[in-house]
Parts: C-alpha cells; structure tokens; sequence
C-alpha cells in the first residue's frame, strides 16, 4: 500500500510522544535487518549463515509485538526515526539503509505485525535488486509497487517533480510538491471488481478489442500451451540422443553418446526425475536390440546402467537422498524406475523399510516390495532366510501377504531358529497363507515355546477348519497344560476346540462349565468363561441349552461370557 506524504515536522524532545516499548528493540530489529540485508547479498538460501541471519531477524519482531500492531519508521537521509527518536544512525551513503529508501523518495515506512512470515524475504530481495541496480533499471518504489505487499506499507514524494522546482527566494520556505492520493481511487476499483493477482491478464480485457480471436483460435491457443507445458523435456532429450546412437554406426560418436549418458543419468536422479531414468534403462535395453553394428564395448556400456544404479550401496545413497528429500516423487515414477533395475534389489528396498523416516516414503517403497514380491517370489523366499533379522521379516510378511505356498519351505525353516521374532513372523505368515501345507506346519507350532507363537498357530487352525490337529487341541484343552497359560491363549484354544469339534466337543464343554468335580469343585471361572466361548462358537441348540443352564451364574466373568456367546449368535 503506497501514499505520497509531506515531511513531517520536527518535534522537540519533551513534546515527543512516549512509544509502547523500549526503543532498543526497535534499534536491535534495524541492526538484524541491515545484518541480513548484507547477507542476502553474499550467500545463497541454502547457505546456513544465510538462514541463521533469516531466523535471527524473525526472532526480533517477536518481543515488539506484544505492545505494537505495527511499527512506522520516519525516514531521513541517514536516520530511522521511531516516534520522533532515532533508531537506526548510518551517516555513510555507501552502506546506509536509510539512504536507500531516503533517495528514492521513501518518507515513511510502515512494517505490520506478520510480515516476518512470507513478506520479509521479498523485501531483503528488492533491497539486494536496488543496490546493485544501473541507472537505467527500475527504482526502489517501482519494485515496492510491483510487489503488492500486504504487511508492508510506505508514504514517498515524487522526486521528479521536485528536482524540476523553481528556485524560490522568498522568506517563505518551499512547499514539498506530491504526487495525487491514489488510494481512494484504488479502493474504489477494488470494489467494483474482484481481487486479481498482479501480472495476470484477463480474457474480459480484450474482448472489446476490434480484432479479438474467435472461440476456436482461443481453444486451439489454450490446447498449443497446455502441450507445450506438459513436454518432458528431459525425455526428448534422452530420445534425440538415442536415437543418434542408433543412426550413426561410428565408434567416436557411440563412444560420445555413452558417455553423455552416463552423466546425464545422475544429473536426472539428482534432479529428481525419476520417470526420465526408468524411460532411459527401457530404452537403452531396446535400443541394444535394434542398434546395427553395436560392438561388445557399447553394449557393455549400455547394460551398466541399470546394473551400476542396482548395486546394493548406490541404491542406498539413492533411497537416502530421497528420505532426506521435501518432495517425494509420483508412485508411478518409482514402480517405473525400480521395475528396470536388475536382481537383488528387493533386499535393499526391505531393508529401507525401517530405516525411512517419512511415511510418505515408507508407504511408497512398500508398494514396489509388495510390486517386486509378487513379480519375482524366488528372490522374496530366498530373502526370508537372510541374516538380516528385518529383512527377513519384512519377506515373510511380503509372503503372507501374496498367499505364496511356496514359502512354506524356508518357513519351515525359520520356525526352528532361536530367535523369538522370526518365529512369530514366520508363524503369522504361515497363518495368512492358509494351504494345507501351512497348516500342518502350524500344527508343529502348538508345541512353540513362545506363547505369541502357539497363539497365532492356533488361531489359524480354528479358523482354517483344520481338523487334523483337533487332536492336539483337544489334548491342551482337556489336559492340565491349558491351566498354567494366561487367558488369551486359554480363548484361543478353546475358540479353536469349539471350531474343530463342533458338537463332540459339547458334553466336555458342558461339563467344564455347569458340572461340579467328585470333590465338589468348580472349575476355575477363566476355564468355565472360555467354555462358554466355545459353545457360543458351536452355537446348536444343545450348545445354546448348556448356556441357558448357566446364564444364572453368580460369577460375573463367567456371567459376561454366557450373555456375549449367546448375543452373537442370536
């Protein structure tokens, strides 16, 4: 927001009015500014004394704000001027802020509380613009006004017309001469149309024109710039230089080729263009096909490009750099890229599993596993039997996942190593696949010494229907090995017993639950609760009978699992 504005007139000390704050802060502020205004100049945004200098100059605002909305610094030649006090004092025109402002024809600056946020680095941006700008170039209000700031607002007189002022003797001092007040006439548009954005025309401009474009040249405008901003233009790049290769048989040029490449491959993935890359690995792949007269030399050097990205430490760096990196690129682009790189990659990518930090990558780089996986299950079971304890997890869950029968086999063999872990996730995929195969596995299981193992067996087997090992199920429940176990294994066997059983197992399950022992003893109320979760999962009549015979039961754990057994199953 802009004003022309007169000089203000010069206050004594004592009429000056008192300020909201200490004046300090507003001294410490201008110093930031001047500090960061230099170094705007000397290093790049990336640089970290660039930003140090960015979080120092926000951080000065935050004390002023609590007492101003806004702070309005008069400017003189060489002053800032803060409720008539001087606040900044830099005499030397060379390095003074100022001045800057001062000799464009800036009066007045007013900075709003929120220009720290987005609004600053612009204002640093012009400051670095106008100090090195030549004579010809635009001036300080001119970048100001192009700008549009909305925390910042400034009052300036036209130096134009004042440089062309007669000179004046009379006693009377000369009147500052300003430019008309624009913002009235500015407030009024504002009004009367919608806000737009600065530098966009709009169609509604032309259309009183006298020889305005018809719908269809607009149509055929629009199309022409959509297409134009949609080229990949990186992948008509790797084309035209492909398609030399192919052309022209001679060895210097070929050699050329290859070696741009190569280079160009690296400056694609370190520019993020990972859809360019799987375009490249396709077809230089195509292009060794077609290519007439290509020597072993040229072919070798072709093939080492998806081979040298595969390597297990470059694809390491590759993955790290996109865990560091703010924007992770489209999914489709990663399943290209990955679907043209050579055996053993499912590995490093599973290991990377754990080790991303953002979600956004992690859940990226499970979708080209489980896409990896399923197009390449040798690779998959031979990685259920790494060394690496989260690889080999992360494969076994791939193979659950897949339903993949054939990894049954290393299963097998996970489940008879000592670690606890690879255990549990080898019993879990083994219950997700579900063949017959897996199941009579799991039956070896139930014997587990872990109790997240026998668990997960077990379950399965009752869900599954596997009767083969009612058996052994049936020895557990009946037996005294069920008692020393806590009560989300005892439901998980009986749950598994009523599913196998079915009614044979009732008069058991009867009597655990309603039946007193030759010394008159109930059983404990945890064996007489899963009983009842039994016969709800039975769920005949007679099953339900031996509920309703219960359901008057005093113990309320017993009582809870009659009334749910008997709700799920009207």
């Amino acid at each position: 927001m802009t004003s022309p504005t007169l000089a203000p007139p010069e206050l004594a000390p004592e009429e000056l009015p008192d300020p909201p704050c200490a004046p300090q802060l507003v001294e410490e502020l201008l110093r930031q500014l001047a500090r960061s205004i230099k170094t705007h100049q000397l290093y790049l945004p990336n640089n970290p004394i660039y930003q140090r200098a960015i979080v120092n100059l926000r951080a000065a605002f935050v004390p002023i704000w609590p007492h101003a909305p806004e702070i309005v610094l008069t400017i003189t030649e060489s002053d800032f001027r803060w409720f008539g006090r001087p606040v900044m004092h830099e005499p030397n025109r060379a390095e003074s802020v100022p001045w800057v402002f001062f000799k464009d024809g800036v009066r007045e600056l007013t900075l709003t509380q929120g220009i720290e946020d987005e609004e600053l680095v612009a204002l640093l941006r012009i400051m670095q613009r106008v100090r090195n700008a030549a004579p010809e170039e635009d001036d300080l209000l001119t970048l100001l006004w192009e700008q549009e700031f909305t925390r910042l607002r400034y009052r300036f007189v036209d130096i134009n017309l004042d440089s062309h002022a007669l000179f004046d003797a009379s006693a009377e001092p000369p009147k500052e001469r300003t430019i008309p007040i624009v913002e009235d006439i500015r407030a009024e548009e504002a009004a009367a149309q919608p806000e737009r954005k600065s530098g966009i025309v709009r169609m509604e401009d032309l259309d009183a024109t006298l020889y305005f474009l018809d719908e269809k040249e607009i149509d055929y405008l629009r199309a022409a710039v959509v297409a134009e901003q949609t080229i990949d233009m990186p992948r008509n790049v790797l084309a035209i230089l492909l398609d030399i290769f192919e052309v022209q048989e001679g060895e210097k040029v070929r050699e050329e080729i290859c070696s741009i490449l190569e280079s160009y491959m690296l400056n694609l993935l370190a520019a993020g263009a990972y859809g360019s890359v799987a375009y490249l690995l396709a077809e230089t792949e195509a292009v060794i096909g077609r290519a007439p007269a290509l020597t072993a030399a040229h072919k070798q050097r072709l093939r080492a490009l998806p081979t040298s990205l595969s390597d297990p430490s470059v694809l390491s760096q590759l993955l790290e750099a996109l865990d560091q990196s703010e924007v992770i690129p489209e999914q489709s682009e990663l399943d290209a890229l990955f679907d043209q790189l050579r055996g053993g990659v499912l590995g490093t990518v599973l290991g990377w599993l754990k080790q991303a930090t953002k979600p956004e990558l992690r859940t990226a780089l499970e979708r080209v596993a489980n896409r990896m996986a399923s197009s390449n299950s040798a690779e998959m079971m031979k990685l259920i039997g790494s060394s690496d304890a989260s690889v080999a997890i992360e494969a076994m869950r791939r193979a659950g996942e897949l339903k993949t029968a054939a990894a049954v086999a290393p299963l097998a063999k996970v489940l008879q190593q000592p670690d606890v872990t690879l255990r549990q996730a080898a019993a879990q995929a083994l219950s997700e696949i579900g063949s017959a195969g897996a199941l009579r596995l799991l039956e070896t299981a139930l014997n587990d010494d872990d109790r997240d193992v026998r668990i997960s067996a077990v379950k399965a087997i009752g869900v599954r229907g596997h009767r083969a090992a009612l058996p052994r199920v049936e020895a557990v429940v009946r037996g005294k090995t069920v008692k020393g176990a806590d009560l989300t294994e005892k439901m998980a066997y009986f749950e598994a017993y009523g599913a196998l059983a079915r009614d044979a197992g009732i008069p058991p399950l009867n009597k655990l639950l309603n039946l007193r022992s030759f010394w008159g003893r109930r059983a404990t109320p945890e064996l007489r609760a899963c009983a009842a979760r039994a016969l709800g999962i039975i769920g005949s009549a007679d099953a339900l009978e031996a509920l309703r015979r219960a359901s008057g039961d005093r113990d309320p754990m017993v009582r809870s699992a009659i009334n749910r057994a008997m709700r799920e199953k009207t």
